[in-house]
């Protein structure tokens, strides 16, 4: 509603519409005027004015008519409108109520009367334009809110995804490498490829009679104590988890990520196991397991990508040096980390080694020349580095 309110009034006696301006412009309201019903009609539909005093005799339409006319245009915003008639027969009041009327006044007027009236009608209009300001700031708030909501719907579900993508990767990837391979968009990473790779390999040694002699629970404590010593180290240096099940794992370097070192943080990460795993086994044999380690490493090509089916994925490896890993592994005593010729060239000078020689191991046409790493070289720059 304006400030002041604007207010038509609508009669065709000139001394009656002036009457009626008088007094209302001494109450502080704006007034435009319209001498028949038409004009009436069509000065409120021009002006929209806040409140229209209208009386019922006038020619070409009677202000029942322009009355009617107003309500039924629902173009038109809510516009209060005070019947004013010399008319006092109840099915005329009644009339002018059914046409939409807010107020019917009769003749002659009271003029306090007749304030008071448009004082109340004025504040009807008032709450109904403030009810529709409120409905259509909570209906533009109501569109903001649910905006909002899709996005953060959209944010949730792409994080969800990313989480889940991130969750996938941590199963062979440190949590740093997993962050960084989604948070880059590099998942193209896991897809098919060839690369020069180092595998360690590492299982317990008496590992089998064990655990056909011990009791369940007792397994299941010694592989947690295990794989608490040895998961850690496997992250730390960088590796890609291929493969953990039981007292057996694989990990691999230089894929998917490329090292500038791959065969020398292999064998530093070797190292670093078996001598955490040194305590796990005096404490076993205390307890009358006899356990070891063995671990073997070989540097080689192959073919690495993502392998399985929806739901259960799997970053996996395949070519001879696993194979050869796997067999070095398998030869080594408990404590002895062997590795093959081209390892042992990359890492001569960060490593003291004792030539084994060549050894036929199963599964490999070709003897394998073998080589132990008694201890690193700690005072090696490459090593400090």
């Amino acid at each position: 509603m304006r400030a002041p309110p604007l207010i038509l009034v609508a009669d065709d006696n000139p001394a009656n519409v002036d009457i009626f301006r008088a007094r209302l412009t001494a109450r502080g309201y704006e007034v435009v005027t319209a001498g028949d019903g038409e004009a009436a009609l069509a000065l409120a539909k021009e002006a929209l004015p806040d409140l229209i005093v209208l009386d019922i005799m006038m020619p070409k339409m009677n202000g029942i008519e322009v009355c009617r006319a107003l309500k039924a245009d629902s173009s038109l915003p809510f516009i209060p409108i005070v019947l004013v008639t010399a008319r006092a027969e109840p099915k005329d009041v009644v009339a002018g109520l059914e046409a939409g009327a807010e107020e019917y006044l009769t003749k002659p007027i009271d003029q306090t009367a007749l304030i008071a009236r448009i004082k109340s009608v004025l504040r009807i209009k008032d709450l109904h334009d403030q009810t529709l300001e409120q409905a259509a700031r909570l209906e533009a708030q109501a569109r903001e809110l649910a905006e909002l909501n899709r996005g953060l719907e959209q944010r949730v579900s792409e994080q969800r995804e990313e989480l889940e993508r991130v969750g996938q990767l941590k199963k062979f990837f440190s949590p740093q490498l997993a962050d960084m391979i989604v948070s880059t968009g590099q998942e193209e990473l896991m897809a098919g490829h060839r690369r020069e790779i180092t595998v360690v390999f590492c299982d317990l040694r008496g590992f089998t009679a064990f655990s056909e002699l011990a009791e369940p629970e007792e397994v299941m404590r010694v592989l947690r104590e295990y794989h608490n010593a040895v998961g850690p180290l496997i992250f730390q240096y960088g590796a890609t988890l291929e493969h953990f099940a039981g007292d057996g794992l694989m990990a691999i370097f230089n894929d998917p990520v490329p090292c500038p070192d791959p065969a020398a943080r292999a064998v530093r990460m070797a190292v670093a196991i078996r001598d955490r795993v040194v305590g796990l086994v005096e404490k076993w044999l205390k307890q009358g397991f006899e356990l070891g380690l063995g671990i073997g490493i070989a540097t080689g090509y192959a073919t690495l990508g993502q392998i399985g089916f929806e739901g259960r994925f799997h970053y996996g490896a395949i070519g001879t040096v696993l194979n050869i890993a796997s067999r070095l592994c398998n030869a080594a005593e408990g404590g002895q980390v062997l590795i093959s010729r081209r390892v042992a060239v990359e890492i001569e000078d960060i490593a003291a080694l004792t030539p084994l020689g060549e050894k036929t191991l199963k599964g490999l046409h070709r003897p394998v020349t073998t080589f132990a790493v008694e201890q690193l070289i700690e005072s090696h720059p490459a090593d400090d580095a």
